[in-house]
């Protein structure tokens, strides 16, 4: 590769460095921008400058043993689910109470299904709750689902009107009653539904709902079946509401509004007019844990103040911080030139590794940073193996172009095992381990796959840039 292209290279991954700085720290860049602004408006001969508008502040994520809340851990009765459905079910228990805490307020909650088979957990953390006892009894009731009818125009505009007042009188009865988005805020605000009434038909009369498919044209749909009694009741329905909308709420919530077709006898039904094979199968996740609730039963809770959480993230960032500088220190003290570069690449890979978590989400516990910690060390390994064989292949004799090719082509086969070895032990304790060793893995395994783009690539880029200059000849520089 010609320098020319290595230096458009470089630049490139600069620019990205640089990126990332700014989404990483926002609040600095944008206390800059403020300063410009405020001068740019003091100052005629600047006026003609455009404001710069400010960075967006996406916040770090971080868990609870960090941030404070209650922890609830909870063990799932599944002894009367068939086994092929164990999965089905935790999935939509899940999506129910996931719901439920946010109904609550909960911000960011974090839900997982930790365990295997029938002896499956649900670990939910609530950051931010100091009421426990309250999260408790709104996670454990019972999912509760049942199926509404319309209530009619002149009933819904009084409701509408009741709370709304004026504004009422733009809005179109039919319209609003068909949006689910318009429900459910209302619902939440009011505590109130303006469309739709209970007609006595619940989970409790539904056996179970399937994911079906349309002959024609080929859509996804799901099919429902009911007791003997839910039955009756459907039919009833079903028979007063041709060519009306019935609707399907679970916890309170309308999941599904329907327009009747037909009056439907026999206990079995089909939703049609589904967008995707995944909106049906979230359907029928709530449809069937609202049937068939898996009971759930309190093993653990654990609650931690934010005031520890803050002190611990600060011991957290001070552990970092210092290793990271020791880190860089014996670079530079140990390898000269060389461990210089491999700094300037390692404090790019920090900031690629800082966005990588507000991109993609990452929840940061006091297990995670310890990952983060950790790759740091790991992530100047790579380098190492790569200065030391240079070493050995300069004082042989050869050439600064020679002895870089030989050092990476030779470093290669351990960076890679090594590496790959550390990959399979993250991906098995992301799969079999709990939500804290879950952290670690994520974190360690971002770390370690940015750590190699940071030792393969960008270190080598930098050292290239040195081929065929005279700093290049100074084997004091590198050995």
């Amino acid at each position: 590769m010609r320098k020319r292209t290595l230096g458009a290279v470089l630049f490139c991954i600069i620019l990205l460095g640089i990126a990332a700085a700014v989404f990483v720290f926002p609040n600095e860049v944008n206390r800059g921008i403020d300063f410009f602004n405020a001068k740019r408006d003091q100052i005629s001969k600047l006026q003609w400058l455009p404001h710069i508008r400010q960075v967006p502040n996406v916040p770090f994520r971080f868990g609870l043993d960090l941030r404070g809340g209650a922890q609830l851990t909870y063990q799932a009765d599944l002894s009367n689910v068939q086994k092929s459905e164990y999965d089905a079910k935790m999935q939509g228990l899940r999506d129910i109470i996931e719901r439920r805490v946010n109904f609550f307020g909960v911000v960011e909650p974090n839900i997982q299904i930790e365990g295997s088979g029938d002896d499956q957990r649900l670990v939910v953390d609530l950051p931010g709750v100091t009421n426990a006892e309250q999260a408790n009894k709104l996670v454990t009731s019972a999912p509760f689902l049942e199926f509404k009818e319309r209530l009619s125009v002149d009933q819904t505009k009084e409701i509408l009107k009741e709370f709304l007042g004026d504004q009422s009188d733009q809005a179109d009865p039919e319209t609003l009653c068909r949006t689910s988005i318009f429900l459910r805020s209302f619902i939440a605000a009011y505590r109130t539904d303006p469309c739709f009434q209970s007609v006595g038909l619940t989970g409790a009369q539904l056996k179970r709902a399937d994911v079906d498919f349309q002959q024609l044209p080929s859509q996804p749909a799901v099919s429902l079946q009911f007791n003997e009694e839910g039955a009756k009741i459907f039919e009833e329905i079903t028979g007063r509401n041709i060519q009306k909308p019935v609707a399907i709420y679970l916890d309170g919530q309308p999941v599904q509004i329907a327009t009747v077709q037909e009056k439907i006898s026999g206990g079995q039904a089909q939703i049609t007019g589904i967008a995707s094979l995944d909106e049906a199968r979230q359907l029928v996740r709530n449809l069937n844990a609202g049937a068939i609730p898996v009971s759930i039963t309190l093993i653990s809770q654990r609650t931690l103040g934010p005031t520890l959480g803050a002190l611990s993230l600060q011991q957290s960032l001070r552990a970092g911080i210092g290793g990271l500088a020791a880190v860089l220190g014996f670079m530079i003290l140990f390898y000269r030139l060389p461990g210089l570069l491999a700094s300037i690449a390692l404090m790019l890979y920090v900031l690629f590794l800082l966005a990588s978590f507000k991109i993609f989400s990452v929840t940061l516990s006091l297990a995670g940073i310890a990952g983060v910690i950790l790759s740091i060390g790991m992530a100047v390994d790579a380098n190492i193996l790569v200065f030391a064989r240079m070493r050995e292949e300069m004082r042989e004799g050869k050439g600064f172009s020679a002895a870089l090719s030989e050092g990476f082509r030779r470093a290669w086969p351990s960076i890679r095992d090594g590496n790959l070895t550390t990959i399979l032990t993250t991906v098995i304790l992301f799969l079999l381990g709990s939500s804290f060793v879950q952290g670690f893995a994520v974190t360690l395994l971002l770390g370690i796959l940015l750590s190699m783009f940071s030792a393969l690539v960008v270190t080598r880029i930098l050292l290239r840039m040195f081929e065929g200059t005279r700093l290049s000849n100074l084997k004091r520089l590198w050995i």
